[in-house]
Formats: C-alpha cells, sequence, structure tokens
C-alpha cells in the first residue's frame, strides 16, 4: 500500500484534532504537563514524549523524536536502539516519512513498508532489511512558525498504525510541539535573568574599579577587558571576581572593627 497523501485527510492532522476522550491519555499528558511546569530538563521532556506513545496509540511499537538544528539532525529521544536506528538510517538514506514531515510542514502515513510501493524506496529497502519495523507515521513539529524536527512512530506489524491511530499520533505531536514552546521559553527566560545578572555585576565592577584607580568608566571598563582578555576568562566571570573580591574586603573591615 503507498503512503497516505496528508491532502486527503488534513482536517485529521491540523489544528482541528482534539484530544480523543480516553482516561488514560488525560492521565499521561496530565503527567507530561506536571513535568513542563517543575522544570524539567528538555532530554526528560522528550524522553517522556516517546515513551508515551506506545502507551497511546495502538499498534505502535516504538518511536523517536529528530530535530533539525540550522541544516543538522539529531535524535532528541527514542524509545529503543531500534527507534533511534531507523533515524540514522534515514539519514544516511537522506529520505523517509520523518524527514519529509519536516521539510513539507505535513504528516507522512507509509501503512505498509513490505509491500516497495512509496515514495522513499531506499528508506524502505534499508528499514525493511535492518528493522523489524514495517508501518511508520511522521509528524512535523513547529517552533514560533519553524519547523523544528518531527515525531515519529513505528510499528513491526504491517498495517500496524491505521488512520485512527494517526490521529491519536497527531495529538501527540501536536502536544510535543506546544511542549518545545514551553521548554525554549523557559530557556530564554533563564537566558535573560543570566545577562542581566552578568550586566549588574559588571556594572558594580566598574564602578569599583573606578573608585580605587580614579578613572573614568571607559578605562575601568578597558581594564576588566584586558584582564578578561588576558586570562581568557568571560567578562562577567571576571567582572564577579572583582566584585567578591570587594565584598570579602568590607567583611574583613566590618570583623577586625
Amino acid at each position: 500500500m503507498a503512503p497516505q497523501d496528508p491532502s486527503d485527510d488534513t482536517s485529521a492532522h491540523e489544528g482541528s484534532v482534539t484530544t480523543p476522550e480516553d482516561r488514560t491519555i488525560n492521565e499521561v499528558f496530565t503527567r507530561l504537563a506536571a513535568m513542563l511546569y517543575s522544570g524539567a530538563d528538555s532530554e526528560s521532556v522528550h524522553q517522556a514524549l516517546v515513551d508515551a506513545c506506545p502507551t497511546l496509540v495502538e499498534g505502535c511499537d516504538r518511536a523517536a523524536i529528530m530535530l533539525r538544528e540550522r541544516d543538522r539532525y539529531r535524535t532528541a529521544a527514542a524509545t529503543d536502539a531500534v527507534a533511534a536506528q531507523i533515524d540514522r538510517l534515514e539519514l544516511r538514506v537522506g529520505e523517509g516519512p520523518c524527514l519529509d514531515a519536516i521539510r513539507d510542514e505535513a504528516y507522512q502515513h507509509d501503512p505498509d513498508l513490505s509491500d516497495s510501493v512509496g515514495p522513499w524506496p531506499r528508506f524502505t529497502a534499508a528499514i525493511v532489511a535492518e528493522t523489524p519495523v514495517r508501518s511508520a507515521i511522521g509528524y512535523r513539529l513547529m517552533l514560533d512558525g519553524d519547523k523544528v524536527g518531527a515525531l515519529n512512530l513505528f510499528s513491526d506489524s504491517p498495517n500496524g498504525l491505521t488512520r485512527k491511530a494517526a490521529d491519536v499520533g497527531a495529538v501527540l505531536a501536536s502536544f510535543s510541539s506546544v511542549a518545545m514552546m514551553a521548554l525554549r521559553a523557559r530557556t530564554e527566560a533563564t537566558t535573560l535573568r543570566e545577562g542581566l545578572q552578568s550586566n549588574r555585576e559588571i556594572g558594580k565592577a566598574v564602578g569599583l574599579l573606578m573608585a580605587a584607580h580614579r578613572v573614568g568608566a571607559d578605562e575601568a571598563f578597558g581594564i576588566l577587558r584586558r584582564t578578561s582578555q588576558e586570562l581568557n576568562v568571560k567578562l562577567a566571570q571576571v567582572a564577579a571576581q572583582v566584585v567578591a573580591g570587594q565584598e570579602d574586603q568590607y567583611a574583613g573591615r566590618l570583623s577586625d572593627g
């Protein structure tokens, strides 16, 4: 059977997809959301997402998340070695449902990889020859309008991933995109806080050097920059050491008094 054309049923795999009324699915989504709110790292979140796929998607035996970072692809998480191997095979032959999902902004579903009919002959031949997988779906993951990766589901049975399974997988893919947005927002917030803290430390250090050496702000900043270059240490770290040294001296004077 040839891969199903996403244009045949786009409503089932785009924004109109709704979460199936299933207690297990709701419980898993609640647990995944709790991980995000608790501050779990990206590796743990990615792993939890792929581990949920065999539990929630009927016929799914394994899953992986492939991410694109500029022109490079990497497997961010996989349920097992076979799922990770499939990602490597796809990159090796340069074609497959996961890559097409990322590049074409559509989901790609090949119900039966063993029938040799499909747009990815090299991928299909490699999968059938080297793995037990016989059915695959790739869903593109979007982040702020960018195509950043794919959630990939695999079944060891021909026709193991049905249209119903594809619908549930689409919900997981949507949730994965939301989770990645939350991870990015948290990373950006952390970076901003660190940047503000660094700027405060640099400002304090410049003020201390101005007072200690009786120089202007530009010259004091130049002292920091030259020291940073000579020691091969980040400017913010040098500034923090200057501030810490001054605080130690102040604390010493207080104890002596």
